[in-house]
């Protein structure tokens, strides 16, 4: 499953809204991970509500009525949608809170700021990619316009910084790595004492390195429970909790849901499952 749809926990029977997703240009890519362009159609009356496990960087994002610099949601995040209407997101990588962000990284998480508010990103780049969508908010032609406004914005924060490029080694290393389960792990990756990796992570994220673990679980976790068969004993043990208990509350408390409520909504979309991972 691709990583992005692992954080994105959408409900299997919510048909409101498409989404389509791009690379970045090769020489964003110490800078920002993907686009990704959501149109919605939501019925009069009625709301989407779209929730998400967000990974630990920035957003960019640029719709047809707001535009904005999205810090860090540590919990559950989301937004709802109504009506009609589209938007332009670029996932940032960890190392671009601290290039855009007019103030500490940190600050921004749970929160936030009009994009026009980040230098070089003003009210006629926001038209500008306004105007580029406005045609065809579905066409990938109308799509390749606006991406290429805002990476033009990007580039004048390149080249990224020493410490920036390794921040986003160590969250690629805890992203990608299953085996990697504690924090000295990490350390002894990449040489550094705990101290030190901690006070890098809070000040280039606003996160601890235990909170990266503990995401990367979730995301994996929200991933397996989608697919038949899963135990849920095997899913903790494979993703080193200590038992069934402790991912059913390290799931719960991110989510809202237990593992088995989050699975469940899956069973009338992929057919009765052969295990039951209740809880």
């Amino acid at each position: 499953m691709d990583h992005v749809d692992r954080a994105h926990l959408r409900d299997p029977d919510d048909d409101t809204f498409t989404m389509s997703r791009y690379a970045v240009a090769d020489d964003l890519s110490d800078l920002a991970r993907r686009f990704w362009i959501p149109t919605w159609v939501v019925p009069p009356g009625r709301e989407a509500p779209q929730r998400v496990l967000q990974y630990p960087v920035c957003l960019v994002v640029v719709s047809n009525t707001y535009a904005r610099l999205y810090g860090v949601t540590p919990g559950l995040g989301g937004t709802t949608l109504v009506g009609r209407g589209w938007a332009v997101g670029v996932m940032l990588q960890p190392a671009a809170g601290a290039l855009l962000a007019t103030g500490p990284v940190p600050d921004l998480n749970d929160r936030h700021v009009p994009l026009q508010s980040v230098d070089g990103f003003d009210d006629d780049l926001v038209e500008a990619v306004r105007a580029a969508m406005e045609p065809d908010p579905t066409s990938a032609g109308w799509h390749a316009r606006a991406r290429t406004l805002l990476e033009e914005a990007l580039r004048t924060r390149l080249p990224v910084d020493d410490e920036g490029l390794l921040v986003n080694e160590i969250v690629a290393a805890v992203e990608d790595d299953p085996q990697i389960l504690r924090v000295h792990q990490v350390c002894d990756r990449f040489g550094l004492s705990e101290r030190a990796l901690q006070r890098l992570t809070r000040r280039r994220i606003g996160l601890s390195p235990k909170w990266l673990i503990r995401r990367r679980r979730l995301h994996e976790a929200s991933g397996r429970l989608r697919e038949s068969g899963t135990e849920l004993a095997d899913l903790a043990a494979d993703l080193g909790y200590t038992d069934q208990a402790h991912l059913t509350r390290d799931f719960r408390s991110a989510t809202g849901l237990t593992p088995g409520e989050f699975a469940g909504r899956f069973r009338s979309v992929a057919g009765p499952r052969t295990a039951d991972p209740t809880g």
